[in-house]
């Protein structure tokens, strides 16, 4: 039996009375890329705007390059999507002076939307986010607290928590996921890690695991979108931090969600923050001390993450009694679960 992990962690709408089930057809689960660009029309790479139903995305190119006859190093995309859902998304395959081919040897759960070319290949994070339409099904509640928890998230955002699936499956008799305990036991030198990809779950499972922590315990103290003297600030839709004295301006920049406070993402180098902030997020790292040294260990180098998630477009329908279907759109690196999970108590179907 297995729970989710993300229930150790302190929610702001910890008192909900809706309910329901999500992913009970992969249908119910809709993920649209949003682009940095539109392919040019001329260049070295078949760009393929896929739709898939219930496939893996590293799978579904594997497919590509085995019917375009290329290795699969020469096929590539922006952003994995889930699995039991159905999404949208763009490849690219490099194919230099020869036509693409015949891509009906596809399987009948992908579809190809749309084939251009490109001059450059589709680089990993090459997104502005992505735009999620959920049904929720079994809908348990009254509609006007469904209303009420909609336009909170729209005027205040939500937690910015990494989802529960970078954290790999938990048992019912403990609160941690595999990913994570694997980490702290590679940390140790119980086991070694040879597979590359194995070993950058692993190192994302401990900086997100502790990074969710530190936002808990600001999600408990209220401040998860509030500015602390001591805060690093992010703006909005960027990577780019500042800390600067919380004065008016700063309280209302934040507030209007121009800008938020951040977290350490854990690695080697000194805080950037300061005062209070700081020592939170030192008493954090000490809390998790195996996990911390490992990350420096392994060269991984202090990073500073938004607290808040902005919610963009976001609305509801009642498609009948017991449906209800949500619209919104999301960041590059941020999780629908985490949108979910301020709203109510909704359960895999």
């Amino acid at each position: 039996m297995y729970h989710s992990t993300m229930s150790v962690f302190s929610k702001i709408n910890s008192v909900s009375h809706l309910s329901g089930s999500i992913r009970t057809f992969p249908k119910d689960f809709q993920v649209d890329e949003i682009p940095v660009f539109e392919p040019s029309g001329q260049g070295e790479h078949v760009f393929l705007h896929i739709k898939k139903t219930g496939e893996n995305t590293d799978w579904v190119a594997g497919q590509l390059a085995k019917i375009a006859g290329v290795t699969r190093r020469d096929v590539s995309y922006a952003g994995m999507k889930d699995r039991n859902a159905v999404t949208t998304q763009w490849f690219s395959v490099w194919m230099p002076g020869r036509e693409g081919p015949d891509w009906q040897d596809l399987s009948d759960s992908v579809e190809i939307i749309e084939e251009s070319r490109h001059d450059r290949k589709l680089k990993r994070g090459t997104l502005k986010g992505n735009h999620f339409k959920l049904t929720i099904r079994n809908f348990v509640g009254d509609e006007e607290e469904l209303k009420a928890s909609v336009n909170r998230i729209v005027e205040q955002g939500v937690p910015n928590y990494f989802g529960e699936q970078r954290f790999g499956r938990t048992s019912a008799d403990q609160d941690v996921g595999y990913n994570v305990l694997s980490a702290e036991q590679w940390f140790k030198g119980e086991f070694k890690v040879k597979n590359r990809q194995k070993r950058s779950i692993y190192l994302s499972a401990a900086r997100s695991w502790i990074f969710n922590h530190l936002l808990s315990e600001r999600v408990k103290e209220g401040t998860w979108n509030q500015a602390v003297q001591g805060d690093v600030f992010m703006l909005e839709g960027t990577k780019s931090i500042f800390t600067e004295a919380v004065n008016d301006e700063i309280i209302s920049r934040v507030i209007k969600q121009e800008i938020h406070p951040t977290g350490v993402l854990w690695g080697k180098g000194n805080l950037l923050s300061q005062d209070g902030i700081a020592e939170l997020e030192s008493s954090i790292a000490n809390r998790f001390e195996t996990l911390c040294n490992g990350l420096e260990k392994h060269d991984l180098k202090q990073e500073r993450r938004a607290l808040r998630l902005r919610v963009s477009d976001m609305r509801y329908t009642v498609e009948q009694q017991d449906v209800v279907c949500l619209n919104f759109s999301l960041p590059l690196g941020t999780y629908a679960t985490t949108v979910l999970a301020e709203i109510g108590d909704f359960q895999n179907g």
